[in-house]
């Protein structure tokens, strides 16, 4: 796993590079959390490939267990990705309502999360 540093103004984004699966638990995405904290980080970017697919299956409940450590950590974190793959109405819906919230946002590309961010 690697880190590429994003400076917007005063605000250092870490964009997590990796080509596994990072987050598999909750505790993997607490350890992810402080780990990017403790490296003087305010926010994250992760990429689809780097959460397990559960965690986009709504009824494992893993979702929103996880957001809502990077809500309590006061991590803001991007997810992007492809998510029109998934046929669940219920993740589109998540996804819209998680959206219009400031804490987490889904989007297609990093440079939209970049983008999303610096506003």
């Amino acid at each position: 796993m690697g880190t590429i540093e994003h400076k917007l103004n005063d605000i250092k984004v870490a964009e997590i590079i990796s080509n596994e699966i990072i987050i598999k638990t909750t505790e993997d995405a607490l350890d992810l959390i402080g780990n990017i904290y403790y490296q003087g980080f305010d926010k994250m970017i992760l990429r689809q490939k780097n959460i397990t697919p559960a965690f986009f299956d709504l009824k494992t409940k893993m979702a929103g267990e996880i957001l809502q450590k990077f809500t309590q950590y006061q991590m803001s974190l991007i997810i992007g990705g492809g998510f029109s793959k998934y046929e669940s109405k219920s993740l589109k819906d998540f996804i819209y309502e998680t959206n219009k919230g400031i804490q987490v946002n889904f989007v297609s590309t990093v440079t939209e999360a970049i983008n999303s961010l610096s506003k």
